[in-house]
């Protein structure tokens, strides 16, 4: 194993390495002569990580040590370990970038992802724990029927970890590219040759530790970011918040937001709108929806609930819980200072140049904080983050690929085909090859992906786990009457519906949309008359969710809109602009002009050509027909009251008998580890 280890170590060295010649042809946010600086930080990084792999690989012997690290890990640990598998890179850099462009509406992804700790900690970490056992499969199968139990499970846990898994390895590649300027495949295939040798060789041990190491880290970043910025205030909370409603880039990206009504707007009211809600999270039945998925999601994560059987006591579990949400919650506070901080320091007309999703954010604040693009320690300190920001990816890609793996083996070939009667060598085979065929799945579905908008994925993971999983595992804990139907019935109809809903929401990609915005960057907009009358408004609440041509909307009153000119002639006057133009700070401005103005022809005409002759979705539809773009207010529902209907209307022998039991074990822990030699 030594040997292997260390071939295919060095080969991803070299891969690495060989990375170098495609950042000639493609410059990132780090400047040549300082990318040596990156190599270095990245370097260390995976060279810590390896080393972490390399012991934890001596010590995974058996099928407790692959899938839950032998019961070994502490609650700290643990709690660390949570943390690492929770703070993903939307959470460190979407969020952000989410506060910069938009204030406050960014800051409730924080709140929502923070709240759901606390179901978590109070119906789920405990009883999973004393169920004793390694998979999400293993939970429902306790007291329900074993082999369809376990075969709808790992059909949801690879369905929901795909989901997350394609948008981490599409979210990696454009990120390390933007940042550095690795070449796009490479990123996408390093971060999955790093992922293959964090799970093969060491499992769970290794995914463990490599998670602590990247929180650590994350969080050691954020605070360093936050000291400097929040310094500059003298640490005072009203202070900064006052510097961000006086700034005037803020002003101005409120301004843009707000589109009219800006004219009636004082620059204090612009810069205070910025800490108020609206100005990204429109709708409060979306907010609701979002909310509900993020808050629920959690609870029914297949990797989330894989941690609880890392720990040796009910007692650990639920101290791993209060530390994840301690270390989450300080985490997520920081990430206000981050994304305002980044606003005010970067501006938000810059962040959004580089990356229009905002992920810039938080690394570009900290090559402002170093000394700018042209400092040694500017760049020095973007390195760092971006070299937390691929651990970040690395690390919770490895703990959804086991989750994924683990219930391919453990679940389907183990208890499914086998029935339970695998040896332990058996079982770690079956682990291990299972882990080769998810980890070239994630490669292949990552390069794959290149280019098209997967950031509503990581959403409906979550809507998928809330409406699937958290029914069929609350109910089977809580419910004497939850049976084997009503289960599967259940996490069907949820994950179905759930993804259901999102493909004809306003998600998916509707070519005569992008077509219209494209025509409209281009050719600017025609005046609009005056609106004086009002048309009355039909239908209500379904209105809000599916687009019923019977519903009418009302039309604001407003006054004459004057014609907005296009990119294409703002181009031509800002070229014939910088023609007279004799001050070199107003060339140079002027030419940011015309290179954004550029940018902008380019993915437009981009779009024309790309949806040429389309005029409708994957689907088949013009437009969505589901106006929310979570679908968690529809399908969480769904998902528990078919559980519940097939549950009341069916009879299961085993779930009824095997009640007691289970109603003791996930309250005492007694007989728990007893699983362990199933």
């Amino acid at each position: 194993m030594k040997k292997t280890f260390w071939t295919g170590s060095i080969a991803l060295l070299l891969t690495l390495l060989a990375s170098q010649a495609a950042f000639a042809a493609d410059a990132g946010a780090v400047a040549d002569k300082f990318k040596f600086l990156t190599f270095l930080v990245f370097g260390a990084i995976i060279g810590l990580t390896m080393y972490v792999t390399y012991r934890a690989a001596k010590q995974t012997h058996s099928a407790s040590d692959f899938y839950a690290a032998g019961r070994s890990v502490t609650g700290i640990q643990n709690g660390w370990a949570i943390a690492g598998d929770y703070l993903s890179a939307a959470s460190f850099l979407g969020i952000a970038g989410l506060i910069s462009l938009y204030g406050y509406d960014g800051f409730m992804y924080s709140v929502g992802w923070l709240v759901a700790y606390i179901t978590v900690l109070l119906v789920i970490a405990e009883p999973c724990r004393n169920i004793g056992k390694y998979t999400l499969g293993d939970i429902l199968a306790f007291r329900n029927g074993p082999k369809a139990s376990k075969t709808v499970a790992a059909i949801s846990t690879v369905t929901v970890s795909t989901f997350y898994l394609t948008a981490q390895m599409v979210g990696g590649g454009v990120l390390v590219k933007t940042l550095i300027g690795i070449d796009y495949e490479i990123s996408v295939m390093a971060v999955g040759v790093l992922m293959l040798t964090y799970v093969i060789f060491g499992g769970m041990k290794a995914t463990t530790w490599v998670q602590i190491i990247k929180a650590i880290l994350l969080v050691t970043a954020s605070i360093l970011l936050v000291a400097f910025t929040w310094g500059q205030y003298g640490f005072s909370f009203p202070g900064f918040l006052q510097a961000a409603v006086d700034n005037p880039d803020i002003q101005k990206q409120v301004a843009k937001l707000v589109g009219d009504a800006a004219a009636n707007m004082t620059p204090a009211e612009l810069g205070q709108r910025f800490l108020e809600p609206g100005l990204y999270l429109k709708s409060p039945i979306d907010q609701i929806s979002l909310g509900m998925a993020l808050v629920l999601g959690t609870a029914g994560m297949p990797h989330i609930l894989m941690r609880f059987f890392t720990v040796p006591t009910a007692q650990a579990a639920r101290q791993s819980v209060i530390w994840a949400m301690a270390i989450i919650g300080g985490f997520y506070v920081l990430t206000l200072f981050l994304g305002l901080g980044a606003a005010m320091h970067v501006t938000p007309s810059a962040i959004a140049g580089l990356d229009k999703g905002g992920n810039m954010a938080a690394p570009l604040l900290a090559q402002f904080i170093g000394g700018g693009a042209d400092s040694v320690l500017g760049n020095l300190f973007l390195a760092f983050v971006a070299a937390v920001a691929f651990a970040t990816i690395v690390a919770v890609v490895a703990g959804l690929v086991l989750a994924a793996a683990s219930a391919m083996s453990h679940d389907l070939y183990v208890g499914v085909v086998r029935g339970d009667h695998a040896t332990a060598k058996e079982q770690i085979t079956a682990a291990r090859v299972a882990t080769v065929i998810v980890g070239a799945l994630a490669i292949y579905v990552g390069i794959a992906a290149k280019g098209q908008n997967v950031a509503h994925l990581v959403a409906l993971a979550f809507a998928v786990a809330a409406s699937s999983n958290l029914p069929a595992v609350f109910l089977t804990l809580y419910w004497k009457k939850t049976n084997t139907y009503g289960v599967v019935g259940g996490m069907l109809v949820g994950a179905i519906s759930a993804i259901y809903l999102v493909m004809i929401s306003p998600n998916m990609t509707y070519p005569l949309a992008k077509i219209a915005d494209a025509n409209k960057v281009l050719q600017g907009e025609p005046a609009k008359p005056a609106v004086t009358e009002a048309t009355p408004a039909v239908g209500g609440f379904m209105c809000e969710l599916f687009a019923d041509p019977a519903c009418k909307k009302a039309v604001k009153a407003s006054p004459e809109k004057p014609a907005k000119p296009g990119a294409v002639e703002k181009l031509a006057k800002a070229q014939a602009d910088l023609a007279t133009l004799t001050d070199e700070a107003a060339k140079t401005a002027k030419s940011k002009e015309i290179a954004g103005l550029e940018k902008a022809i380019k993915a437009a005409e981009g779009d024309l050509k790309k949806f040429e002759g389309q005029t409708t979705s994957m689907m088949g539809l013009e437009k969505p027909t589901f106006l929310l773009k979570n679908p968690g207010l529809i399908s969480i529902p769904l998902g528990f009251l078919v559980t519940i209907l097939l549950s009341l209307f069916t009879r299961d022998r085993r779930a009824e008998e095997m009640w007691d039991e289970l109603y003791v074990r996930q309250n005492t822990g007694i007989n728990a580890e007893a699983a362990q030699a199933h």
